[in-house]
């Protein structure tokens, strides 16, 4: 079987305007495709252009329970080479912090919440990815 490659992952929000403002100014993603209300869509690709996520809004699911889930259950993470100084630069943007892991190989994460509640997570790993 051949393997399917990702395209996004889907995030319904309340304001995508200023969600997909937000994450173009302080995470450095690029809006690869947009649309206009009521959806006012974004799809929005990371600064290797390996992935992207489209942030939208559509009335018939909820749109304000991320807050809700803990952040094992659903984040967006991306790679930092200085958690310290990124978490610092987004927490005065609005983020909140959560908690920063330092781990014994020399991995350092870091989970934040955006203005609007979903989980954040910065990620410098001893050993990258991919």
């Amino acid at each position: 079987m051949a393997g399917l490659a990702f395209e996004h992952l889907a995030i319904n929000v309340a304001d995508p305007v200023a969600v997909a403002e937000w994450y173009v100014t302080h995470l450095g993603m690029t809006v690869v495709r947009r649309g206009d209300a009521p959806v006012h869509m974004h799809f929005l690709a990371d600064a290797s252009r390996r992935a992207m996520i489209e942030i939208y809004n559509n009335p018939v699911a909820r749109a304000d329970m991320y807050g809700d889930l803990h952040p094992a259950q659903l984040h967006v993470a991306f790679t930092s080479a200085d958690p310290d100084a990124d978490t610092e630069r987004l927490v005065a943007a609005g983020a909140v912090l959560l908690e920063h892991q330092r781990h014994p190989d020399g991995s350092h994460l870091v989970m934040l919440r955006d203005p609007w509640g979903l989980a954040i997570q910065l990620a410098k790993r001893a050993a990258p990815m991919i």
